[in-house]
């Protein structure tokens, strides 16, 4: 994903960052390319994109029963995988494997994987004759914000065993991609920062105010009565006692990961989705106090028993202990831990699951091994920070059910439910914050808190703009549709004969910067004043029908989104024409420049 799409997104992605710590990816915009944007012309470096076949060099293989289909991508551009789709005739073919590809989200379309660089992809052939063919459909964007319309290629087989028909098979196998928050939220592309911030979660969790103080409890029980031999032995011990707590809960993560591969397809559904926002929700009032989970006390008696009766001191014993510990969930730590498995559930990903929850046990077991090591002298005293680790797990939940929220109710008025939650999770910091002693740390503290309060307080003010509730929305002339090129023509000679000039939004439903345009550019003042002279014309070119292939071929036109603008003659300003997005304050001074003859403002 560009910066410039990232900068579009920013408020909501930083906060989710700041309440999903061990989870989000971390990225920000690039400050040296909008000082850039400042202090140089707006057009000096505008993007040039390649035609769709540069872009996408296409080629392909057949081995037998096994068809490669090999794309070369070039730099700054990617395919979208869900956007594959094949067709069979005169052959029958079976799922398409595909490689790893690359996480991006954006802001209509949520989270998509997509492919950099290259991609090979295997189709395999269970018959086909010797006329047979495979159609093959993709789809593409530059991250300069330029979408391609689908593109189709025909691929003719040869024969493979026997064509079970004479008939056509249209065997469509599109790749769905449902919404997963596991994928808009793993950084697949960089896997071991994912897997150290479930390191870092499982460290957080150890800090936990039912769960740090048992920490002697459980040192003297591994260890036993007596002090071990030497530090090392009591590091050996206490680390094989982690062990047994990480086997336990990873394979936990292995059983859900597979059970989640069984219903990933229907994660998408209202009623799943409305599923899981309440019980993260419900996790979320369990972290505030609300409630406690945990097993049934009979069942904690036995395992506690079980747990007791092993021998202390012993490798065996101890990894047994280990493993009896992973089952008997503290109230603290079974509200986060059932939201991870929710989220390991999602991917259907059986190695990310046992990596996943092995390492976040690790992470909970070092305060333990640290405890052994020194006797606790390595670790911070017990206090009410940890009401503060557990409380911000709370709304850490939260955050992720506001996530879900968003899918099911895809409205401006979402952002209302952000900026609630930075006022409460920053009101807590805040009143936690001001019963501790006077300090510099204190004051750092607050200076913090008030940022975020101000930024919540923001936020809270766009989404207010955004929905109109402060004063008159933004908005822009309403567009004349044209349905063809013919109508196009006709439409632009009567704004003409008006003494008008022209401007023609080529949109799509697949094209994601053609949506930004509608939500960002188009209702800015500067931009509707820019146009005051001009008629606002759209036309729809989602479907591949012949009207889209005649405008695409008239105007030679690449992808998407592209803006012609015509004088009041008819003609169209080749220097005016627009091709990827760009911000209100740049689109503007393009128009003034190039259409109204004006200097840039």
């Amino acid at each position: 994903m560009s910066a410039k799409h990232i900068a579009r997104i920013s408020i909501r992605q930083w906060f989710t960052l700041l309440s999903l710590l061990f989870l989000s990816q971390l990225f920000s915009p690039s400050l040296h390319a909008q000082l850039n944007d400042a202090f140089n012309d707006p057009f000096a470096n505008e993007p040039q994109f390649l035609e769709v076949d540069q872009a996408f060099a296409f080629d392909f293989n057949q081995q037998g029963d096994q068809l490669h289909l090999s794309f070369t991508i070039a730099d700054g551009y990617y395919l979208y995988k869900k956007q594959f789709q094949y067709v069979a005739k005169e052959a029958e073919i079976g799922t398409p494997s595909y490689p790893d590809g690359v996480m991006i989200e954006d802001e209509f379309f949520g989270e998509s994987e997509v492919f950099y660089n290259g991609v090979t992809i295997t189709v395999p052939i269970e018959s086909a004759n010797a006329d047979g063919i495979v159609k093959v459909r993709y789809q593409g964007c530059a991250d300069a914000g330029l979408c391609y319309p689908p593109t189709v290629k025909v691929v003719y087989l040869s024969e493979v065993g026997v064509a079970s028909s004479g008939n056509a098979d249209d065997s469509d196998t599109p790749v769905s991609e449902q919404f997963s928050l596991a994928e808009q939220l793993i950084n697949k592309d960089n896997l071991p920062l994912t897997l150290a911030l479930f390191f870092a979660l499982g460290i957080g969790l150890a800090f936990t105010p039912c769960v740090f103080p048992m920490y002697p409890i459980v040192s003297g029980i591994v260890i036993g009565q007596g002090k071990p031999k030497t530090t090392s032995h009591a590091f050996w011990l206490t680390f094989v006692y982690v062990q047994g707590m990480a086997i336990t809960y990873s394979l936990l993560g292995l059983v859900v990961a597979v059970a989640g591969a069984q219903f990933q397809a229907a994660l998408q559904h209202p009623v799943v989705l409305g599923v899981f926002i309440v019980l993260f929700v419900t996790l979320a009032v369990a972290l505030f106090g609300g409630f406690e989970i945990q097993l049934p006390a009979k069942y904690q008696e036995k395992l506690t028993h079980m747990s007791n009766n092993q021998t202390p001191g012993s490798f065996v014993g101890v990894f047994i202990m280990g493993v009896l510990s992973g089952l008997i969930a503290s109230p603290c730590t079974t509200a986060p831990l059932t939201g991870i498995l929710l989220f390991i559930a999602q991917t259907g990903d059986m190695t990310l699951g046992f990596i996943s929850l092995y390492l976040l046990s690790i992470g909970m077991g070092v305060p333990l091994i640290l405890f052994g090591m020194t006797g606790g002298k390595l670790l911070p005293k017990a206090g009410n920070w940890m009401n503060v680790v557990k409380v911000t797990f709370g709304f850490m939940m939260l955050a992720v059910a506001i996530v879900f929220i968003e899918r099911l109710w895809n409205s401006p008025y979402s952002d209302f439910l952000w900026a609630a939650l930075g006022f409460g999770l920053f009101g807590y910091y805040w009143a936690t914050n001001r019963s501790t002693p006077n300090s510099l740390a204190k004051l750092l503290r607050a200076v913090l808190v008030a940022v975020g309060i101000m930024g919540s307080a923001g936020l809270a003010y766009q989404a207010g703009v955004n929905t109109g509730l402060w004063g008159e929305k933004a908005q822009h002339p309403e567009f004349v549709i044209a349905r063809d090129l013919s109508d196009l023509q006709n439409k632009v000679a009567a704004a003409n004969a008006e003494g008008k000039t022209v401007m023609v939004d080529l949109y799509a439903d697949w094209c994601v910067a053609c949506k930004e345009f509608e939500k960002y550019t188009f209702p800015q003042a500067n931009v509707v004043d820019a146009l005051s002279n001009t008629v606002w014309m759209q036309m729809d070119l989602t479907d591949n029908t012949p009207e889209r292939q005649e405008m695409f071929d008239s105007f030679n036109i690449y992808g998407l989104p592209t803006i012609l603008f015509f004088d009041t003659k008819g003609n169209e300003l080749t220097q005016a024409r627009v091709t990827g997005f760009m911000d209100a304050d740049t689109f503007s001074a393009h128009i003034n420049k190039t259409v109204n003859g004006k200097a840039a403002q």
